[in-house]
């Protein structure tokens, strides 16, 4: 059976020449912002991981979410997927953005490994951004630098080498165990911290995950490849408004490092109670706070 859309509303495919074909989802009307929306990076990833501020924002204003590529109903191509490559199809939901809404910049908000790709392109297109939400995002642990060269990631060849390799390598079989439904499970538990979690999500993530093509990224991201290594510099670099939440269970709570922003004026900070995706467990307080944050911006 044919993999269904993540989110409801209408789908667009938009190309990018590195990119590849990029799924693109979007609902809503009104006269503010655009919204775009984008998900994190792992085994399993696609844009149901935003559904709840998907179907919350549609009912006020002009709202897109986007399947990276590997992930959803985007390209699933075999190819080395890189930061770049992330960041490209960004920029690409972006220009599409502004190209149907007005030049108006738009304000996004990404979750975990997907806010290096939206703060790099922020940074890269400053005109085209609005503002930045960050949810939990990666790269700010304590004691990890994040000042390497430009363009730099923290990939390790030779892992990639012996998941990619010869034969195959034994990635595939890796993947396979990795995307389990009980190992789905279990990895969300850790997502959120409990053992209680979005069974909808869980749904999804499985069946997407059974996809042609599904390992390609996820082997990229298991071999360090999609992590950048300056993403101290580029979020250093943000020019515009920029809210930053995470939560205090779970896998995802150290973020000793976000200390050298915490004196910038025009960014914010809010932790909550939560997993790492605190707009499923807590949505009207999640809500409230981003609200807050979008007037002032």
């Amino acid at each position: 059976m044919a993999l269904p859309a993540p989110l409801p509303g209408e789908r667009v495919d938009i190309h990018h020449p590195r990119a590849g074909r990029v799924s693109l989802y979007a609902d809503g009307q009104g006269d503010g912002p655009p919204m775009l929306l984008v998900h994190s990076v792992n085994a399993a990833a696609a844009a149901s991981e935003v559904r709840p501020l998907f179907e919350h924002y549609r009912a006020s204003r002009r709202v897109f979410a986007i399947d990276l590529p590997g992930y959803g109903l985007s390209e699933r191509s075999d190819r080395d997927y890189t930061p770049r490559l992330m960041t490209d199809a960004v920029h690409a939901a972006l220009t599409h953005i502004r190209a149907r809404c007005g030049a108006a910049p738009v304000d996004t908000l990404a979750v975990s490994l997907g806010c290096e790709f939206v703060a790099r392109a922020a940074a890269e297109a400053p005109d085209a951004v609005r503002s930045v939400a960050l949810v939990s995002p990666t790269g700010l642990r304590g004691g990890q630098s994040g000042r390497g060269a430009p363009g730099s990631t923290r990939g390790l060849p030779w892992l990639h080498k012996a998941l990619r390799g010869p034969g195959s390598g034994w990635g595939a079989g890796l993947f396979r165990q990795l995307t389990r439904p009980g190992v789905v499970r279990f990895f969300l538990r850790k997502t959120w911290g409990r053992a209680q979690i979005d069974e909808a999500m869980w749904a999804y993530a499985v069946r997407t995950a059974q996809e042609q093509g599904a390992e390609y990224a996820p082997l990229c991201f298991l071999s360090a490849g999609l992590f950048s290594a300056d993403i101290h510099t580029v979020y250093d670099t943000l020019s515009m408004p920029v809210w930053a939440s995470h939560g205090v269970r779970g896998d995802f709570t150290d973020y000793r490092g976000m200390a050298f922003l915490r004196g910038k004026p025009h960014w914010r900070f809010s932790v909550f109670p939560t997993g790492a995706l605190p707009y499923f467990e807590l949505p009207q307080d999640f809500v409230a706070a981003y609200d807050e944050f979008l007037q002032a911006a």
